[in-house]
């Protein structure tokens, strides 16, 4: 699918420009992601929410810059390009390495004073859980393994090996990422968390996603999907909901 950036910078794409709505939601993308994975939330929830997605560097228009390994500067940079989104309220959005990001974004945010509506952090265990990891060390047959049992990968991507070695250092740069996180308790986030989970995920149980709670002093909800770590990609009109019953948005979804 082929898809055209509306009023985008370096790091964010708009693919469906709602001027007039009352709330923005930023998108983060999983591992290996890309801004295009939100371009059907982005179609579905306009125009009752202005949706801009984050594009990491290191793949698809970014794919000659240098990828960026670390968490916490990926937190620094999205923030910077932030600056030029704060015409209106903010809810965040992340998928996995990008609710950890979302996460970090969420506490540069509100240092610099501004609180975002809502965290919306799916498919992550909570930043005060760690599990250690080494999936950005594998080799790259056991790494494009781990992408087929994550089913996070489309399908033909996998099959293909020009793509694969095309897209193969921005997976690798991104677990990276993911897996040397560290959380430093600091202050606890002042805008409630929604946490969100499929009851099969191999990378977070019950309890990890629970402790998303610890993170705010503001309302959590916890929503349980059937499925693993891609629960989303099969529940999408429910995911859907939940993100519009927390923003008040009037937008109609489809189907």
């Amino acid at each position: 699918m082929s898809v055209t950036p509306v009023e985008s910078g370096a790091w964010t794409r708009r693919f469906h420009p709602a001027p007039e709505a009352p709330t923005r939601l930023v998108c983060f993308p999983h591992a290996g992601g890309s801004a295009t994975y939100y371009f059907p939330v982005s179609r579905a929830l306009s125009p009752g929410l202005d949706v801009v997605s984050i594009q990491y560097p290191g793949r698809q228009d970014r794919r000659t810059e240098p990828c960026v390994d670390s968490v916490d500067r990926l937190a620094d940079l999205v923030v910077e390009e932030l600056g030029e989104w704060l015409d209106r309220p903010l809810a965040l959005f992340g998928h996995s390495l990008g609710a950890t990001l979302a996460f970090e974004v969420a506490k540069r945010l509100e240092r610099r004073g501004v609180v975002p509506t809502a965290l919306f952090a799916s498919g992550r265990r909570a930043p005060s859980r760690h599990r250690p990891g080494r999936v950005h060390l594998y080799g790259d047959a056991e790494l494009i393994a781990n992408l087929k049992k994550m089913s996070g990968t489309d399908a033909q991507v996998l099959g293909d090996d020009e793509m694969l070695q095309m897209i193969m250092p921005a997976i690798r740069s991104d677990y990276k990422a993911a897996e040397t996180y560290q959380y430093r308790p600091g202050p606890k986030l002042s805008c409630p968390i929604i946490a969100l989970t499929g009851d099969e995920d191999p990378e977070v149980n019950l309890e990890e996603a629970r402790a998303w709670s610890e993170h705010t002093t503001a309302g959590f909800e916890m929503q349980v999907f059937q499925g693993g770590h891609f629960y989303l990609n099969h529940h999408a009109p429910a995911v859907l909901r939940a993100i519009t019953t927390q923003l008040g948005s009037t937008t109609q979804l489809g189907g």
